[in-house]
């Protein structure tokens, strides 16, 4: 081990990034964080974004829901149990709940308007799946010009199954580092959710 890594400070000591005026709180369905389906690190999750949500709220940031309309058949189909939200959300003019048809919370949604009419300039992007709706919103949003933080421990998935000749079950952590990682370097993925802060949005 380097020098550098013996006397580095404790991660709790690590500074807060600069705060984010947005958080978009993706998929937190009831079909993802409980029950048989629900993401191995689901319990990890829940605290996180509860968290998140507490102090967007507390500090003025816009708050997001995006609500994934799953096909008929789907553990999120609207309007079954699966479906619903698993955070209450309070109704307010800087909380919101978008429903999506697709993994990009942008596509098809009024998500870009309320994020402009507000005056949003960064987002924090957390929740369910890391490989496919987390990653295509935060994806969407670095195009816009958004700076965007994915915090690293307030994002899930599902493991990989197997896939004989192809590869093993390759871990749901993976899979979300991984899916992160292929942001690219503008997007800050390193970021535990405790460090992130939250401003209200400048004016419009």
């Amino acid at each position: 081990m380097s020098q550098h890594a013996d006397t580095a400070p404790p991660a709790a000591h690590t500074p807060a990034t600069p705060p984010v005026d947005a958080l978009i709180v993706v998929d937190v369905q009831s079909a993802f964080v409980t029950g048989d389906g629900a993401v191995p690190a689901a319990a990890r999750l829940v605290d996180r974004t509860t968290d998140l949500l507490a102090r967007a709220r507390r500090d003025g940031a816009l708050v997001v829901h995006l609500q994934n309309d799953g096909p008929p058949g789907a553990e999120d189909e609207p309007h079954t149990p699966g479906w619903e939200l698993h955070h209450a959300v309070e109704s307010g003019p800087r909380e919101f709940v978008i429903r999506k048809p697709y993994d990009d919370g942008f596509e098809e949604t009024r998500l870009g308007v309320v994020l402009s009419d507000a005056g949003v300039r960064a987002v924090a992007v957390c929740g369910v799946m890391s490989e496919m709706c987390v990653q295509a919103t935060a994806r969407t949003a670095l195009a816009r010009g958004y700076r965007v933080v994915v915090p690293h421990d307030a994002h899930a998935t599902q493991d990989v199954p197997a896939a004989p000749g192809i590869s093993e079950v390759v871990p749901a952590a993976t899979v979300s580092r991984v899916a992160a990682y292929a942001l690219g370097s503008d997007a800050e993925v390193t970021v535990r959710a405790a460090e992130v802060t939250f401003a209200g949005p400048a004016a419009g």
